[in-house]
């Protein structure tokens, strides 16, 4: 019989991710997504090790084992408007760990690096039916953006 585990963050201890974590996020992110992005992580890291600066990824760890991660990387000037801002390209917490504010803990250990590179705002994407992603991040205090992204399969003709 394994013992009760914690029902908070207290425990947990958050710190930058190293290479080494690679394979723990991405089961992490497969066991939470249904398929592998190792191709989108690896893409990632390489652009963070070549560029620190430009980028934020924390990891949640309980007795010494990954059990949460978040990255964001630094963007100037998107969609137009002037000024650095980040965008959170991913989090992800263990089913096992979940409930327990350690995602909220991530964003909190996310946006005090962000303040000390001087960045104030923080945006992501969500798929529309990813209900438990909206509902986490409305809870995080995210809203919606001032703009829409659109998309458009090229395989349709212009009018």
């Amino acid at each position: 019989m394994t013992a009760p585990t914690s029902r908070s963050t207290k425990d947990m201890s958050v710190a930058p991710l190293c290479p080494d974590d690679l394979d723990a996020v991405i089961a992490i992110d497969k066991a939470l997504g249904g398929a592998s992005r190792r191709g989108f992580f690896e893409k990632r890291l390489a652009a963070a090790l070549e560029h620190p600066k430009d980028f934020v990824y924390v990891g949640l760890r309980n007795e010494g084992r990954l059990v949460g991660y978040a990255m964001a990387r630094l963007v100037d000037g998107e969609f137009g408007k002037p000024g650095a801002r980040a965008a959170l390209d991913a989090i992800g917490v263990d089913t096992e760990h979940q409930g327990r504010s350690a995602g909220h803990k991530l964003l909190e250990a996310v946006e005090d690096v962000l303040r000390h590179k001087g960045v104030s705002e923080l945006t992501s994407q969500v798929e529309w039916q990813d209900h438990r992603l909206l509902s986490f991040f409305a809870g995080a205090g995210f809203e919606l953006a001032p703009h829409i992204v659109l998309t458009r399969s090229n395989a349709h003709p212009l009018l």
